[in-house]
């Protein structure tokens, strides 16, 4: 089945890319981490220099230059799209709404410590119960929501410290 990917280069350049392309790389590995890759008739010299499966992030030198790579599939853009965190983003200090429902469950209160993954509330939407939960280790600054309260998508609803 055909796939497309996202790909970021150095923050900087963003392509696509489909699976049926990527198998098309004449790309040959040369040793645990190398690899030889002819493209337009012009080869390359390509080294794996540090790989990051669970972000998706690579660090890849190419001759003598090196480049940070992050691929998304079709799955991470989807979930960017509906405004979800991979768990990536340890920074985050606001839970947003990622979509318009009900608060049927608020498992804090100000000032809890919570760790990451903790379950903070539970947000009824299109009748499915969406378990909504902490980023990151930290503490419950503030609470914007009360239960049975109707959010739309991008309402904070909670602060971290």
């Amino acid at each position: 089945m055909e796939q497309n990917f996202k790909v970021k280069v150095n923050d900087s350049l963003d392509f696509s890319i489909r699976s049926a392309q990527a198998e098309k790389l004449d790309l040959v590995n040369t040793s645990p981490s190398g690899y030889h890759i002819l493209h337009k008739n012009k080869a390359f010299k390509a080294k794996l220099i540090l790989d990051d499966f669970q972000k998706k992030q690579y660090t890849i030198r190419i001759n003598s230059n090196t480049y940070q790579v992050t691929i998304l599939d079709e799955l991470d853009l989807l979930i960017e799209k509906m405004g979800f965190s991979s768990g990536n983003n340890k920074k985050m200090n606001h839970i947003k709404a990622p979509m318009p429902g009900i608060i049927i469950g608020l498992e804090i209160k100000e000032g809890d410590a919570i760790k990451e993954g903790d379950t903070l509330l539970i947000l009824e939407a299109m009748k499915m119960e969406n378990a909504i939960t902490s980023p990151k280790d930290g503490i419950v600054k503030s609470i914007h929501i009360k239960l049975n309260d109707t959010v739309e998508k991008g309402k904070l609803l909670i602060e971290l410290e």
